[in-house]
């Protein structure tokens, strides 16, 4: 696995654009524009329910952990894989990982402290695999830490994790930059307790990252202080302070009166607004990102592959991509984008064909009513289609899909939720993991891996994962087994390409395009270079 993302890094170089008017503009700004000198100020959309990175559940909150968290492995903007608390990335190669894939190898770093002092070992990674596993906690998801049978730690600084069956993407899952990053805690403070929901340490978090919580306001503020003992060595920045706004045109106008420095997953109309300030940058991060309608097959009638495959054919994405996304997004045929090695240019994007809808939709037996909305049994064809509020991208595409649907005869009512709640797990009351919606406008940050199994295999349907669709398919399964349980590259690749061919076939969400990460920043911060999954991932570097 030494070279797994090697062959992405045309792909996923995180591109800064400040432009040159707005580097030259940086020298001009008053001291009160830019904000104390050794004060890094940021602006995030999601208020985060707490500070355990186990617990994260959205890029808001992965972003926060990774300034006070590490992961084993991480990535740079090149898509290499980079040691974090690991001394060296486990390969085949290098005898980190066995012939027959079931044994990870993992050497620790020597020199890593906590932030109270206490030293880092191999138990902290063997007790931070026991929490995520550990039914009582209200993790997100599981996923390739149930692969594993057994860890040994047979010394402070060798973990051993053995398998149950060969796992591919296991360096880039277990705490690696996946889907769902989880960071590494401390055995030491947590050990004790039978659960972590409501522990202290969830807002006094403790540690072994560049920076150090000082201060939690709970839905208001974190300050971060550089950490003196980091293993890669002091912080440039002295202090972080981020606060939480979640409206996009208080972000922006924060922006360019530079009461921030940062804003993170800013909307595609921030990026069209500022790109000529001169007092601003832009950073599109090439991201294993897309954007979909995603439909809940066990609300009928999302059950009729024929209604599904309507609803797709009735959406104009080029119309969406061109009014909506500014230059920041390109359109979609499945999940897995060109970011990826395992991405398949053949797979046929489903085209706008509203007279192919009303076949399909009259032979579902949906018939055109009266007032223009089709109905079967007397009940009309309606939905709710949900997104997260706050996103101005997502309103304008949510109002471009009722008025795509409602040209077919489909009724569709829009509603915006909070996205602390809209992405929570089943037992905080997420809607969309207790499967209380018809149609999401999904947007999905995947991981440095291509696995994207916890989202369509039958095994995964909440509140084991995140298939939020409730697809199930023997087919789909056998083609994501493949690809999980064989190493080489080419067999992951055409299983991928069966996978990729399977969504398209079975329409569960109709994906609309991928696109960037993108940040606005002042341009006195230096050294931001996100590599496309998380932000922070050299936050040490960065400097004012």
């Amino acid at each position: 696995m030494e070279n797994v993302l090697n062959m992405r890094r045309r792909f996923a170089l995180a591109i800064l654009c400040c432009l040159p008017a707005a580097c030259t503009g940086a020298g001009t700004q008053s001291q009160s524009a830019s904000g104390p000198a050794d004060e890094l100020r940021i602006e995030t959309w999601a208020i985060p329910r707490n500070l355990n990175p186990i617990f994260s559940t959205n890029t808001s909150e992965n972003f926060l952990a990774g300034l006070a968290f590490d992961e084993l492995v991480t990535n740079d903007p090149h898509g290499n894989d980079v040691p974090d608390l690991a001394a060296v990335v486990p390969t085949v190669q290098n005898g980190g990982i066995s012939g027959d894939g079931k044994t990870i190898v993992y050497h620790l770093r020597r020199s890593v402290q906590w932030h109270d002092g206490a030293p880092f070992t191999s138990q902290d990674v063997k007790f931070s695999w026991q929490a995520v596993m550990n039914s009582r906690n209200n993790v997100v998801e599981r996923r390739g830490y149930d692969e594993v049978r057994s860890v040994d730690t047979p010394d402070p600084y060798t973990v051993v994790f053995h398998l149950k069956e060969p796992f591919a993407p296991f360096v880039n899952t277990v705490f690696g930059e996946s889907d769902d990053p989880f960071r590494v805690i401390p055995s030491h403070l947590l050990a004790k307790y039978a659960d972590l929901n409501q522990v202290p340490f969830n807002t006094q978090p403790v540690g072994t990252g560049p920076f150090r919580v000082t201060r939690f306001i709970q839905g208001e503020e974190i300050d971060y202080s550089a950490n003196g003992a980091y293993f890669r060595g002091k912080p440039h920045i002295a202090k972080i302070v981020v606060h939480f706004v979640t409206d996009h045109n208080t972000r922006e106008t924060d922006l360019r009166s530079g009461v921030s420095d940062l804003a993170n997953d800013v909307a595609p109309t921030i990026i069209r607004d500022v790109r000529n300030d001169k007092q601003l940058g832009v950073v599109m991060a090439e991201s294993p990102q897309f954007l979909a309608l995603e439909m809940n097959m066990a609300h009928p009638p999302l059950d009729d592959l024929r209604v599904r495959q309507a609803i797709a054919s009735a959406i104009d994405k080029n119309a969406i991509i061109r009014n909506d996304t500014y230059g920041t997004a390109d359109p979609a045929t499945e999940d897995l984008s060109h970011y990826y090695w395992a991405y398949d240019g053949q797979v046929p994007q489903i085209p706008l064909d509203r007279a192919r809808s009303a076949q399909l939709l009259d032979a579902a037996g949906w018939k055109m009513g009266p007032a223009g909305i089709r109905m079967k049994d007397g009940q009309p064809l309606s939905f709710v289609l949900e997104f997260e509020r706050g996103q101005p991208t997502f309103r304008v595409v949510g109002v471009q899909v009722q008025s795509d649907l409602r040209a077919v005869g489909i009724d569709v009512q829009i509603k915006q939720i909070d996205p602390t709640m809209l992405y929570a797990t089943v037992a905080a009351g997420g809607i969309l993991m207790a499967g209380k919606f018809d149609l999401v406008l999904y947007p999905w940050i995947a991981g440095a891996d291509p696995d994207d199994s916890q989202q369509w295999t039958c095994r995964y349907v909440p509140p084991n994962g995140n298939n939020i669709t409730h697809f199930c398919n023997p087919a789909m399964d056998a083609a994501e087994h493949v690809a999980m349980t064989n190493v080489d590259r080419a067999s992951r690749k055409a299983a991928y390409a069966r996978t990729q061919l399977l969504l398209a076939q079975n329409e569960p969400a109709d994906f609309l395009y991928y696109y960037r990460r993108l940040y606005v920043i002042n341009p006195r911060l230096k050294n931001f270079d996100p590599n496309g999954v998380s932000e922070g991932w050299n936050a040490y570097e960065w400097s004012l």
